[in-house]
């Protein structure tokens, strides 16, 4: 059961950014526009977007308060909330004439880069603390999570494609492939 949730969310992922765009705003690019600009204020069906944030933030705190290991539980749980408040504010509207909520976008913001910044650690101490075919897998989804957002700066017109890929990426890791190193994990329940 546990298996066919993480699969449902990951495909309402893949499906809501890849086909969410062409019942957004005019103008919105699958390839420069990100999955923050389909959730934005007073985007176009903004909302399935917000929720699919928030359903992934929550399966990625039960994937990682199931390790029992603290650090993962911690940090994957700052993680986790990060992201389900990025879906909570909206990143501010990109079509010009729209009012925004100054706040709002600000919050968005703050949680969608403390998203990455906690997703990196977690990854990159997985990475650190994992043998072999985990560690490998680890640290290179944990690269992808650091270079993509530069590559988004320097070249903005392929920042929405980027992002998907980090995101496709970093998600089928946490989903699917993350095993943790039963060394760590805290003493008494099972």
């Amino acid at each position: 059961m546990s298996m066919i949730i993480s699969v449902g969310i990951y495909a309402l992922f893949v499906m809501a950014s890849t086909f969410l765009p062409f019942f957004s705003f005019e103008g919105y690019s699958i390839f420069s526009n990100t999955t923050s600009h389909l959730g934005a204020q007073s985007s176009p069906h903004g909302w399935i977007m917000n929720m699919v944030f928030m359903l992934l933030g929550i399966r990625s705190i039960y994937i990682c308060l199931k390790t029992r290991i603290p650090h993962i539980q911690f940090i994957g749980t700052i993680f986790a909330t990060s992201l389900i408040l990025t879906g909570l504010f909206k990143h501010g509207p990109i079509v010009e004439g729209v009012p925004i909520n100054l706040q709002e976008d600000m919050l968005h913001s703050v949680f969608a880069t403390a998203t990455g910044f906690s997703f990196s650690l977690l990854a990159i101490g997985h990475g650190i603390m994992s043998r072999s075919s985990q560690r490998i897998v680890s640290l290179a989804v944990s690269s992808v999570a650091l270079l993509i957002p530069l590559l988004m700066i320097s070249y903005p017109s392929y920042a929405g494609i980027s992002q998907r890929f980090m995101f496709i990426s970093a998600f089928f890791w946490l989903f699917f492939c993350f095993q943790p190193d039963a060394r760590y994990k805290l003493k008494g329940r099972p």
